[in-house]
């Protein structure tokens, strides 16, 4: 079977799949750091490494381009890591698998990390060429940028010297984006009190899988399930017919995610046993035929289980699930000035139970408008408070206000317009970026984000389209030839 490094341009490919090779979760990019660095040093490259783990190198201008604008390729280095439950991979020392189904490039089990490797890969393979003509160029390649944006938040004035950036982590062909939400996360912490396992109770797992999951910004719209949300409102409801114990919930991972799976151990009356399975067959059949048409895979399994030994006390199990059930998820407002844009959105992303008693509740909010992240934070804050919880927010990140006259923008929709004959959309983004802490410290940037086709980002059903991966390479050539 033809393997991703015989895909054209070739360059390219073989990049991206040496990156797969490299382990990188967020927080943790040690090793693609010294990749980085090793690839710019092997080709003579400047290569310089900031104190937080962001590299930078530098290439002159091709022989000729030396007046053209200085230019900056930026991607991050990071990747979410999700994986399907069935699948064995420890991401601090696995590769990725990458492999070619269709008009598609997917992983094994597990999130492609194409988000944002193709975008790592189209920076290098433009470095080590000698066809690609350019003014000076500088390629930026930040840390954690999924789960804190912590690269481009610590990113010092001065670091890079381009004139204009192109930010390569954008997941359309055709679509040019100019603007992005700002974020928050929210988390909130209940302790309970650990209490016996109760006599004469019929002792079962709930669980809800198969759910696509998906981009908590870009995908947030698209009417997808929570598996948070549909496992407490079974547990809701089995709480007001029965007395329902409760020893443990887990669901969800990343905050920027949606929660594709929740399992939690509960306990009910033996007498209530019987129509307990009957009333679960009915929830999973309504629930089937609500999200019919955009989780065709879902499964809601329950089976017997055995009693731990202890269960979250009574008061506070009712909290956990009145606040989980309540908590929004979701959007929130679309924009008034660009249709089909989402304005404000939260995403109730996970709940873990932890040590020393403790159940974590992560939760992540995004808006267009500042004032409304924050109305947002606090909307959820407020559920979590009525519920006992201790309740804190992240510094959160602005966002990047959309300059429609943006002459880079202009330029690459032109250029995609000239190649491919087909009109290209400039739009704005409800998922965050990068550009909007780069907006804060270098002013003067004028900036566009572009990307190919990839879908189910964020979880294990990311994949890349390579068709569009080939068109995002001749656009990144000629854009850069015609500034």
């Amino acid at each position: 079977m033809k393997t991703i490094s015989e895909l054209q341009p070739s360059a390219l490919w073989r990049i991206f799949s040496d990156i797969c090779q490299v382990p990188r979760p967020s927080k943790r990019e040690g090793k693609i750091i010294a990749f980085l660095q090793k690839f710019g040093q092997e080709h003579n490259l400047e290569t310089l490494t900031d104190k937080t783990g962001n590299v930078l190198i530098r290439k002159p201008a091709t022989a000729g381009y030396e007046s053209h604008p200085a230019i900056v390729l930026q991607a991050h280095m990071d990747m979410v890591c999700e994986k399907n439950n069935d699948t064995i991979h420890n991401f601090d020392t696995d590769p990725i698998q990458p492999y070619i189904d269709g008009e598609w490039v997917r992983a094994r089990g597990t999130t492609l990390g194409a988000d944002n490797g193709i975008g790592m890969a189209a920076a290098l393979a433009v470095l080590v060429s000698d066809e690609v003509k350019h003014g000076p160029l500088e390629c930026l390649f930040t840390v954690d940028e999924e789960t804190g944006l912590t690269g481009a938040f610590a990113l010092e004035s001065g670091f890079m010297h381009g004139d204009m950036l192109i930010n390569l982590d954008s997941e359309d062909d055709g679509e040019f984006f100019i603007g992005c939400a700002g974020g928050i996360d929210t988390t909130a912490v209940l302790h309970y009190t650990p209490t016996p396992a109760p006599a004469g109770y019929f002792g079962f797992r709930i669980t809800v899988k198969g759910l696509t999951g998906g981009h908590s910004g870009d995908d947030i719209e698209k009417g997808r399930g929570n598996a948070n949300k549909l496992l407490t409102r079974f547990l809701w409801q089995t709480a007001h017919e029965t007395d329902l114990a409760l020893a443990s919930f887990n669901g969800g991972n990343l905050r920027n995610a949606i929660a594709r799976e929740a399992t939690a151990l509960a306990a009910v009356p033996m007498t209530y046993k019987e129509t307990l399975r009957v009333k679960l067959n009915q929830f999973a059949a309504d629930v089937e035929a609500e999200l019919a048409a955009t989780e065709p895979n879902i499964v809601i399994d329950l089976e017997s289980a055995a009693l731990p030994e202890q269960f979250i006390d009574k008061t506070s199990s009712e909290r956990l699930i009145n606040a989980l059930y309540a908590c929004p998820h979701g959007v929130l407002r679309m924009c008034d000035d660009m249709p089909g844009l989402v304005e404000t959105s939260t995403n109730l992303a996970a709940v873990k139970m932890r040590d020393n008693n403790e159940i974590l509740i992560t939760t992540s909010q995004r808006s267009s408008v500042e004032s409304s992240k924050y109305d947002a934070a606090r909307m959820v804050e407020s559920v979590f408070v009525l519920a006992g919880a201790t309740v804190t927010h992240g510094d959160g990140y602005p966002g990047w206000k959309p300059n429609p006259n943006s002459p880079l923008a202009q330029l690459t929709a032109a250029t995609y317009e000239r190649l491919f004959g087909q009109k290209a959309k400039i739009r704005a983004i409800h998922a965050g970026l990068e550009c909007g802490l780069f907006s804060k410290k270098y002013p003067h940037l004028d900036m566009v984000s572009v990307g190919p086709t990839m879908r189910g980002v964020h979880s294990p059903d990311e994949r890349l389209n390579i068709a569009d991966t080939e068109k995002f390479w001749k656009l990144l050539v000629a854009v850069l030839e015609a500034l």
